[in-house]
């Protein structure tokens, strides 16, 4: 890749399902495509990115380590939360596992998605087929949800998201 590369918010999807990848044999990119709602292209774009960051070597290994270092001190900026409307959708942040057994709060965040089962304020995911990709996958869900936490969480969410995050990208 020559010239200016910008990371965009897709390849956190990819990088965390990398991640969560890692010990076993990589999936093939139309796989992993598959089960992300990309296209083989963008999954491909998307390692590449991460590789010239730091994130993850060209092969697809993630480097958890950094992703934890640049979701914790940059993600937010990156890519800054604005709260919606009120919708129906798929939980997350501090209203999905595993933070929403230790926040309690009236207030839920969703992922617009028609067929949610939960009322909140929108949340815009880092990439459309994020809401797809969560219910694919527990694990990614969960690390999705705890990135949402520290992109837009109070004081209390981010510090106990950081710490669920440091736990699981260890």
């Amino acid at each position: 890749m020559r010239g200016q590369v910008s990371l965009k918010p897709q390849d956190i999807l990819v990088l965390l399902k990398l991640f969560i990848s890692s010990g076993k044999a990589r999936p093939r990119l139309v796989d992993l495509a598959a089960e992300l709602g990309m296209s083989p292209s963008e999954v491909s774009q998307a390692i590449k990115r991460g590789n010239f960051a730091g994130l993850c070597d060209l092969e697809g290994k993630a480097f958890p380590s950094a992703l934890k270092e640049f979701v914790v001190h940059g993600l937010r900026y990156a890519y800054p939360v604005h709260l919606g409307y009120m919708a129906v959708g798929m939980p997350t942040s501090h209203s999905a596992p595993p933070l929403k057994s230790l926040i309690k709060s009236s207030e839920a965040y969703v992922w617009p998605d028609p067929n949610g089962k939960v009322r909140g304020h929108s949340l815009e995911p880092l990439y459309p087929s994020v809401p797809f990709a969560s219910k694919k996958d527990a694990q990614l869900y969960e690390l999705l949800a705890l990135v949402d936490a520290v992109r837009a969480g109070n004081a209390r969410e981010r510090k106990l998201a950081i710490a669920e995050l440091g736990k699981r990208l260890s």
